[in-house]
């Protein structure tokens, strides 16, 4: 069976790896992975007609009729452990230096943060949107080109073990976990389960020789960090963020900013390029993007959610001084049997918004504001919606105007589907 390094060694033909043969395969190397609902293996002959330079499959298929298509045909007992295996080899080829970004809120931002004030001294590869799990890591290093010179990985998990695998493929050099929340509590088991699970990155650090950026105004970090004394530490304060201007709605993204301050200062860019990059950066991905519709202004947070980002933007919120403020929120999914607990706090918390209106999706919402703010159900200053389409629905007649409105919630319910009608 073919070895990880003679893969490594035909992917230099190629122009990136591919896992979707329905775009532009033109000279890639195609892994045929499994889904729930597909066998790549199906697709690999069309791929390879349509331009693809190899096709990695499962060794059990049929062999290939077509002789010139067989050929190019690469038999591998398992596809997906192929694609990580070629990831972490070419990994190994380019040695360049790895940054890696886990954490339970904020990491996206981070990432792109980080990624813009590293541009500002060097070629720079980053994690494209939310490639963040056990395809889309390896995806991302694979998208690397001998002319990168540093890469600037997320990490994405649900569950212990994950961010373990993750950073034996990435094998970062240095990273940092934005914070421990209350995130995929469910698949975690419990905020405990969620610190381990994090940690692992840390883990990584620690027995590698890594080091890791820790802010130091973050007790639970700071002592996960002095839990593992053969890290190497580069501590910074959120003060990194002071004076320094962004597009970033909230104050909860002064520590991503003052990550990535910390960050770009290690790698040597100069702090006036650093400011440069953050003021400078517009998200585009409905987390944390201020929009001005004409008719209103929107807070678009509506990427994902969980209990610690929901409260943190609920309290941004609070503290605006507009006087006509709304709130349209998602139930938080992934949450097990912490969820009516959390849903219930969070109630209160938007509940205690003044003078807000509030429109939810989903029945978890709808159970606890029945529990914490009847009055509020009751004189339809809260409205219950069981899907995004019914709220749609009425914001289409309701047409608010003048508002300053939070659209917050899990990924699940497509929140940003209502972002039009505001």
């Amino acid at each position: 069976m073919i070895t990880a390094e003679e893969l490594c060694d035909r992917f230099g033909d190629c122009t990136r790896a591919a896992t979707d043969s329905r775009g532009d395969v033109d000279g890639v190397m195609f892994f045929a992975l499994h889904g729930a609902s597909f066998d790549g293996n199906d697709f690999a002959a069309d791929a390879l007609r349509r331009g693809a330079r190899w096709a990695v499959v499962d060794s059990n298929r049929p062999i290939e009729h077509n002789p010139d298509l067989a050929e190019r045909m690469i038999r591998v007992d398992n596809t997906l452990t192929a694609l990580q295996n070629t990831a972490r080899e070419y990994r190994r080829r380019l040695a360049l230096p790895i940054v890696a970004v886990a954490g339970s809120n904020g990491k996206t931002t981070t990432k792109e943060l980080t990624a813009c004030v590293l541009s500002e001294r060097y070629e720079v590869a980053a994690t494209r949107g939310n490639l963040n799990n056990h395809i889309g890591v390896p995806l991302t290093l694979l998208s690397m080109t001998h002319d990168t010179q540093i890469g600037v990985v997320e990490m994405g998990a649900s569950a212990c073990g994950e961010i373990r695998l993750l950073a034996s493929i990435a094998e970062p050099n240095c990273g940092i976990i934005t914070n421990i929340g209350r995130s995929h509590l469910e698949g975690f088991g419990g905020v405990e389960g969620i610190r381990r699970g994090k940690g692992e990155l840390y883990d990584f650090l620690a027995s590698h020789g890594g080091r890791a950026f820790v802010p130091e105004d973050d007790e639970v970090l700071m002592q996960m960090a002095s839990e593992r004394p053969t890290m190497q530490v580069e501590r910074y304060p959120l003060s990194l963020s002071d004076g320094i201007r962004s597009n970033l709605e909230g104050r909860y993204n002064l520590a991503n900013i003052a990550a990535a301050v910390a960050i770009g200062r290690y790698f040597d860019v100069e702090q006036e390029r650093i400011e440069y990059a953050i003021e400078h950066y517009t998200p585009s991905n409905n987390r944390s993007q201020l929009i001005e519709s004409g008719r209103n202004t929107i807070i678009a947070d509506c990427y994902n959610a969980n209990p610690s980002s929901m409260s943190a933007a609920i309290e941004n919120l609070h503290r605006d001084d507009h006087t006509k403020k709304m709130l349209i929120l998602g139930d938080m999914l992934e949450l097990g049997e912490w969820s009516d607990d959390e849903h219930r706090h969070i109630a209160m918390t938007a509940a205690q918004v003044e003078g807000a209106e509030i429109i939810s999706v989903g029945s978890s919402f709808a159970a606890a504001a029945d529990v914490v703010a009847g009055d509020m159900v009751a004189s339809g200053a809260w409205r219950c919606f069981a899907t995004t389409g019914e709220a749609a629905e009425y914001l289409k007649t309701y047409n608010p105007s003048g508002y300053r409105i939070l659209v917050k919630g899990s990924h699940g319910w497509a929140l940003e589907k209502v972002l039009p009608l505001l």
